[in-house]
């Protein structure tokens, strides 16, 4: 963590800033502009975290809170800071942690950063219990999916009188919707997250106000091994139906979307020095929104599972070497 000095606090202060402005722009786009602006809008806490240290983020996240909650309601700013703030902050919090490499059997003058599989997992736990604190805001429930898909099917009927559903088949709607739609925005926002800290690093690293070396991500951006027990803990969770099931749900999105990272990180490594490497990733990543290859990347992830280690030496942040455990 770096010192307590004007410089962090300025760089936090201006970060939370442009969360605001970010967010506030928003809503004034149309829908694919806005989901990007929201998107984006925790690069700035990032950004501040990764090259200014805990009080630069912490000081970002205040801001924006404070900000958000004059401009709209403290229970909405509330929202954003646990869905999208926070887990920004700790993010930058982990990723520059290190210790002496001898500790852990390594090298002398040599330092040990905290593992990308670790961070990863840290993406997908802070996920989970930050959709699980808005929906206990927002008072997501049965009743109100219900209702919803109520009122799509009446706007249905409306729009074609010939239209109609079973009351079972409306009940099914209405189970797949309550238990899809945290799957869904889980595994979303666990790709938002990760993708926000990989172009954030960047970003510092280019500025050279890095802490953390740069990785070779193909080679190290794995799911540590023992994740796979809470997917498979997700998947009984979800016959197990109600709450739980929705749980179940959740758990196995933001955790399938962690393995579906790693295995996008499997296929840039295996396809190093291949002279049709662009279009096949390319290709690989426009046909992920399709089930079937996203399912080949899940298994790609699920099968090399590992935890890898970033050594950089002490006083150096330029170059890296990594060790498994």
């Amino acid at each position: 963590m770096k010192t307590l000095d004007k410089t962090s606090l300025l760089t936090g202060a201006l970060a939370g800033v442009t969360v605001v402005l970010l967010l506030l722009g928003a809503s004034t786009q149309s829908i694919l502009v806005g989901v990007l602006l929201v998107a984006s809008a925790i690069l700035p806490v990032l950004i501040a975290g990764l090259g200014w240290g805990n009080v630069a983020a912490m000081a970002a996240v205040l801001v924006a809170g404070l900000g958000l909650a004059l401009i709209s309601t403290p229970l909405d700013a509330l929202s954003t800071v646990a869905l999208m703030l926070a887990p920004a902050a700790w993010l930058s919090h982990v990723a520059n942690l290190a210790r002496p490499a001898s500790e852990l059997g390594g090298p002398e003058d040599t330092l040990a950063w905290y593992p990308l599989s670790d961070i990863l997992i840290q993406i997908v736990v802070l996920v989970i219990v930050a959709v699980l604190i808005n929906g206990a805001i927002s008072g997501y429930n049965y009743d109100l999916t219900s209702l919803m898909v109520d009122q799509v099917v009446v706007a249905m009927k409306t729009q074609d009188p010939l239209y109609d559903l079973s009351s079972a088949a409306i009940d099914r709607m209405k189970s797949a919707v309550y238990i899809g739609s945290p799957m869904f925005f889980g595994a979303i926002w666990v790709m938002i997250l990760f993708a926000g800290y990989y172009v954030a690093n960047r970003i510092v690293q280019l500025s050279g106000k890095n802490l953390r070396p740069r990785e070779d991500m193909p080679s190290t951006l794995r799911m540590h091994r023992y994740s796979i027990f809470a997917f498979l803990g997700g998947l009984v969770l979800v016959f197990m139906g109600g709450n739980f099931a929705m749980i179940g749900a959740l758990i196995c999105g933001t955790f399938g979307a962690g393995f579906v990272l790693a295995g996008f990180a499997v296929f840039h490594f295996r396809t190093r020095g291949k002279s049709w490497r662009l279009p096949v990733l390319w290709l690989g990543y426009l046909s992920v929104t399709f089930v079937f290859p996203a399912f080949f990347f899940l298994l790609s992830g699920l099968m090399d599972t590992r935890r890898a280690i970033a050594l950089s030496p002490a006083g150096k942040t330029t170059e890296t070497e990594t060790k498994d455990l």
